[in-house]
């Protein structure tokens, strides 16, 4: 493979033009951000998405790191005097990793082995000489026993013998062919055998019960099960290994070795299952458990990301003065009440579940605060004691006739973690840490995403086994997600905190500080161009992340907007062609105007206006399609979160219910919905759909509003198991 080489075979993967791969390589290389080459170089990428050029960006690494290695595996074999034109060849030509490293590892420098040893002791003509297989008659022992050497340890001709079969087994074993069809067999036709051992805890005995005595084609192994495994086997509840048919493996090696018959097939035959038990087959066993838990932790964290990405867009629920209720027994009930903006107007320690007269009083509290700070929604979180919270809430807005109220509960993982950050105590100094709880819990619903990010991703809790992975590439992914997120909605210039900023594309944590000191000593920002006279934030850096930032009531509506400030003045154009100016953005019957003559622009309208403007296409629809929304969140077009007023017991549901709820989090084996019980009801993978369902991703997602029928209710064990697709069926049984 050859570097310019590359761009091409991006291209083939991702079934996009060679061209398009090219000009995403050069900006990449250029330090632009993929939030910024995806919305603002479509003309360069042929309009390729975000995910795409992470891909691009991914394997660009990959493939120039093999180029790398490839040049450094060439030049050491060549030092080494054993390059031949083939080996050459067949290296260029490689296009893994895994396929390099097979062919150099018969030069590689290793620690002392056997064959080592053997072949300093003169015995690899010998092996040599076994290989060739020439003899058909003879007598073996004397052909080694030429070898013999007392002085190098070499007293007889078996220990010859013995020494030439080690070389012989280490050679076919690191048989670049060999390895490659072995591993390909053991994909295929392995099992994975798990086994409760005797002396595992009682608790982790239970957890792992279904692995007892089990086992699974290496080839169909789920991410979920692969990482469950390999949780019990590093608490040492279970005992894991591959079976494999090792006698077919050894007849398969003999096979590519045996060439003819010889004096030396017999001892050809001891080598090869020799090396096969020895050396091949463990390398690969544990190659094939290394990628078992590498394609899991892979889907895991795709899961993960996905997952994030549409908790993090969810609709905020903008204009409520919201109470936060950070539910718990021992220590109280945790109550923060804040405005629209996020200013915390009250708070106080509630015992909700204590005695009746402490119950009273806390019902007081609250409704007094209710009633003096206006508040329209009650955020619950949904830890300990979230159950009695919710009872509680729902007796006083029924008893107390509070129409105009209503109670969700939020997810409140990561809220604890938060609270306790430095973060938390930068933005919230006055109050004490399990305050800050409440605050967050009573935030995230106003603005899920700006209340977040905050948080560590890895503790907000949408994803499966996600302390279980690569906790660096499960941060990378993240942040990405986190990143594309946060750009795709833009962020308000003049309210966002340091937190939200440091992911705005350009942005870095030093220089989301400085844009926040600048604001705090000079005032508002007016237009984005102030944003050059923040310390450490230069021309590139403006370049990045202008477009992102939004400046709502700045001197320029287009501040407002998602247009670049390098499009400005194509903006206006576009306006004036139109018939408008700049400041028919700010007229509510201009803009309605505008939005109209939008609509009815078609394609070869856009085309033709952008040749009038020497612009390109892509450019001149987004900023169509961005000054028709001057201000707009894209997440108000995504459906409000479910709120209630009345409570849901688990000894009420019934088999045979449709219910109401929310999707909270999304596995390789289903979906978990709140439909308003303290624990999640389960729709498994194969209830979402009368068709074949792959990932539950293709059905549904995060903060999905379903109608969900419910078709167990295990008591005991606190589980519910919830139907997608027998809902229709339901509904016509009952109308009959």
């Amino acid at each position: 493979m050859r570097i310019e080489d590359i761009p091409k075979i991006i291209a083939k993967e991702l079934n996009v033009r060679a061209a398009q791969v090219e000009q995403t390589v050069t900006l990449l290389d250029e330090g632009n951000t993929v939030p910024f080459i995806a919305r603002y170089r479509k003309e360069a990428t042929g309009s390729l998405e975000d995910e795409q050029i992470r891909t691009i960006e991914e394997r660009l690494n990959y493939l120039r790191g093999l180029v790398k290695r490839q040049e450094e595996i060439l030049a050491s074999i060549e030092e080494q005097g054993k390059l031949t034109p083939e080996l050459k060849s067949a290296i260029e030509r490689a296009d893994r990793l895994t396929d390099l490293e097979d062919l150099y590892l018969p030069y590689k420098k290793k620690k002392r082995t056997r064959a080592q040893t053997a072949r300093e002791r003169g015995l690899e003509p010998l092996a040599e000489q076994m290989l060739a297989q020439k003899e058909r008659h003879g007598d073996i022992t004397k052909a080694a026993s030429g070898y013999i050497d007392p002085e190098n340890g070499i007293e007889t001709a078996e220990d010859a013998l013995a020494g030439a079969r080690d070389i012989v087994a280490e050679q076919t074993s690191e048989d670049a062919n060999i390895r490659q069809e072995m591993r390909r067999r053991l994909w295929n036709e392995a099992l994975l055998v798990t086994e409760l051992q005797k002396d595992a805890a009682p608790e982790d005995a239970q957890v792992f019960d279904m692995y007892r005595e089990y086992q699974e084609p290496v080839k169909t192994l789920p991410s979920h099960r692969i990482l469950a495994i390999n949780r019990g086997e590093k608490k040492g509840a279970l005992k894991v290994s591959l079976t494999f048919d090792q006698e077919a493996a050894v007849n398969r090696m003999t096979g590519r070795v045996l060439t003819r018959p010889s004096i030396w097939s017999d001892k050809l035959r001891e080598a090869v299952a020799d090396g096969w038990q020895r050396l091949l087959y463990p390398a690969l066993e544990r190659e094939v458990r290394a990628k078992l838990t590498e394609d899991a932790e892979t889907q895991a964290i795709h899961v993960f990301g996905v997952n994030l990405r549409q908790l993090l867009l969810q609709a905020p629920l903008a204009g409520h003065t919201v109470m936060g209720l950070d539910p718990g027994y021992r220590n109280g009930c945790k109550m923060a009440v804040v405005d629209p903006t996020g200013r915390v107007l009250d708070f106080a320690v509630l015992h909700i579940t204590g005695s009746d007269s402490a119950k009273k009083a806390a019902a007081k509290t609250v409704l007094s605060s209710i009633k003096a700070h206006h508040v329209t929604l009650l955020s619950i979180g949904n830890g300990t004691a979230s159950y009695e919270t919710e009872q509680f809430a729902a007796e006083l807005i029924r008893d107390n006739k509070l129409k105009d109220v209503h109670y969700l509960i939020t997810n409140e993982a990561g809220a604890s973690v938060y609270s306790a950050s430095k973060l938390a105590k930068e933005e919230l100094p006055d109050y004490d840490v399990v305050i800050r709880g409440a605050v967050s819990i009573a935030r995230r619903v106003q603005d899920p995403l700006a209340e977040l990010v905050k948080i560590d991703p890895q503790a907000i809790g949408v994803g499966q086994y996600q302390h279980d992975v690569n906790q660096k590439a499960l941060g990378a992914a993240l942040d990405a997600v986190i990143e594309s997120a946060v750009n795709h909605v833009g962020v308000d210039l003049n309210t966002a905190s340091p937190a939200l900023l440091r992911h705005v594309a350009g942005i870095t944590a030093t220089t989301a500080k400085n844009i926040v000191a600048y604001r705090d000593a000079n005032g508002a920002f007016s237009g984005r161009r102030q944003l050059l006279k923040v310390p450490r934030l230069g021309p590139a850096a403006f370049t990045q992340c202008a477009g992102f930032l939004r400046i709502a009531g700045g001197k320029s509506p287009l501040d407002a907007t998602p247009v670049h400030p390098e499009s400005y003045a194509l903006a206006e154009n576009i306006l004036d062609r139109l018939g408008f100016t700049l400041s028919d953005l700010r007229d509510k019957d201009r803009l309605a105007q505008l939005v109209l003559k939008r609509r009815l622009l078609t394609p070869e309208n856009e085309e033709k206006l952008a040749r009038d403007l020497k612009a390109g296409v892509p450019t001149v629809h987004d900023i169509l399609d961005a000054l028709v929304r001057p201000g707009r969140d894209p997440r108000e077009d995504l459906p409000a979160p479910l709120t209630r007023q009345a409570i849901v017991k688990l000894s009420d549901l019934k088999v045979g219910t449709i219910l109401r709820g929310t999707v909270r989090n999304i596995t390789d084996f289903g979906a978990f919905v709140d439909i308003g019980l303290h624990d999640d009801g389960l729709i498994h993978i194969s209830e979402l759909s009368k068709r074949r369902v792959k990932h539950p991703l293709d059905v549904v997602a995060v903060g999905d509003i379903l109608d969900v029928l419910v078709i167990s209710v295990d008591e005991k064990r606190n589980r519910i198991g919830l139907s997608l697709k027998r809902v229709p069926e339901a509904r016509a049984a009952a109308q009959k």
